[in-house]
């Protein structure tokens, strides 16, 4: 666990070093945010549903499924209330985060290593409605036009394509040629690597004594900590499984995801305290994800 969130805090502090030394400039990080989200991002979702999802999978699964399309609808209506009095700039990075955290880099892996294989499945099982509400009323946060033009935009990402792509893969009658499936699994397998050069590219440009802003500790409470709480009294009163349980509370303590800042850049949004929502957080699970699955492990 501490390995992963290491990691992940190695590639932040590359991009952070090759932006100070001058070898990624501004221009080239837009340019790299414009690939991720249309071309790699894509590939790392289809790749997801390629991998482990067949129609069986689903169907064992159903729960875990209702349970994480019901626990984004509880993010909507959370966003409704809890961030009112944080200015709007501010407000769309919070309900964004709130929406979408990390569950997919570090969340399987995470996940994993406390309840095995079957953790996994769950996990990624929990990824599929989160990737879908990621696209759609996470992007509308940023996407500020009519009704009909947001639904084009949205219905037309690249990124929703993937999705409607991948669900339609698991009920096809065929399986891509191998050259094909590596050549999409290696694109998408970049995701994690570039969306943190990004972020420490991001980040060289903030005071650190900035980090520990009232939003950022607030989102890291509610995110971290307060979300994962009631989530677990809930699957206990409705008689979920261990498992379950396990595999949904442990993915709502992620924290914030990447993207959060990538689209905050690429939309002219606050990308800055994007940033600092993503390393505070990050920093904050390093203690709280411990002691959450200690948790869950003996209750």
């Amino acid at each position: 666990m501490l390995s992963i969130q290491l990691t992940i805090l190695i590639l932040v502090a590359t991009g952070f070093g090759v932006t100070k030394a001058g070898v990624f400039s501004a221009k080239a990080r837009a340019d790299m945010t414009n690939v991720v989200i249309y071309v790699v991002m894509p590939c790392n979702i289809f790749t997801s549903f390629h991998k482990g999802i067949s129609p069986e999978v689903l169907r064992q699964c159903l729960v875990v499924l209702l349970a994480a399309s019901g626990l984004q609808v509880l993010y909507i209506i959370l966003n409704k209330v809890l961030y009112n009095w944080i200015v709007p700039e501010r407000r769309i990075v919070v309900q964004y985060a709130t929406i979408v955290n990390n569950a997919s880099f570090m969340g399987l892996p995470i996940i994993g290593s406390v309840f095995g294989e079957i953790g996994v499945l769950y996990g990624a099982i929990v990824l599929i409605p989160m990737r879908i509400f990621m696209w759609t009323a996470g992007l509308s946060l940023y996407t500020k036009t009519d009704n009909k033009k947001k639904i084009k935009t949205i219905a037309t990402h690249p990124c929703i394509l993937s999705v409607i792509i991948g669900f339609a893969y698991i009920f096809a009658p065929f399986e891509l040629p191998g050259f094909l499936s590596n050549a999409i699994s290696a694109i998408g397998g970049c995701t994690t690597a570039l969306s943190m050069i990004i972020v420490g590219s991001i980040l060289s440009g903030v005071d650190p004594k900035r980090f520990l802003e009232k939003e950022c500790l607030y989102y890291s409470f509610f995110r971290l900590i307060l979300i994962p709480a009631v989530l677990f009294g809930a699957l206990k009163l409705l008689r979920a499984d261990a498992l379950t349980i396990g595999a949904v509370v442990l993915s709502s303590a992620m924290p914030a995801a990447a993207t959060t800042a990538m689209l905050s850049e690429k939309y002219g949004k606050d990308s800055e305290f994007a940033t600092k929502i993503i390393f505070t957080s990050t920093i904050i699970s390093m203690i709280t994800l411990p002691l959450i699955s200690e948790v869950l492990t003996r209750v």
